[in-house]
């Protein structure tokens, strides 16, 4: 049965979330807005805001970077029936690994602390950049 309205417990945290959409600007690789949040004005300096994002988009930059390496990649897994995939690591799984280590170290340096928390864009579908709005109770 579904918990109703009345049912709600009175203790639950409601935490509030920004979204960071797609930036489409420079065609359709992968990037994210840097414009700065009104939401997070007393949170967060908007230069090391942007500095983070701009990290971000550096990082699928690079992941999405074609080259020998990427070709290679390519006509092996074609030549294998892609079962190469399961004894190597794409160099696009190794920038996903880079990204997951950086918002890891960002969330625990710098967001947590100011009472936030990104989500990493690939949960959300890399549709967009969850920052989650921590209550007082979650960050300490």
């Amino acid at each position: 049965m579904a918990p109703t309205q009345d049912h709600v417990d009175e203790n639950a945290r409601v935490s509030n979330k920004v979204y960071l959409q797609r930036d489409y600007s420079r065609g359709t690789a992968c990037r994210f807005q840097n414009k700065f949040p009104t939401e997070l004005k007393n949170r967060i300096d908007k230069e090391l805001f942007e500095q983070t994002i701009n990290h971000i988009n550096t990082i699928f930059d690079d992941a999405e970077r074609v080259g020998t390496r990427s070709y290679v990649e390519g006509c092996l897994g074609c030549l294998s029936a892609y079962l190469i995939y399961s004894c190597m690591t794409t160099q696009y799984d190794k920038m996903l690994k880079r990204l997951s280590d950086f918002i890891t170290e960002q969330n625990q340096n710098v967001f947590v602390p100011r009472g936030l928390m990104i989500t990493h864009p690939m949960e959300r579908g890399l549709r967009v950049i969850e920052i989650t709005i921590l209550s007082p109770s979650d960050h300490r």
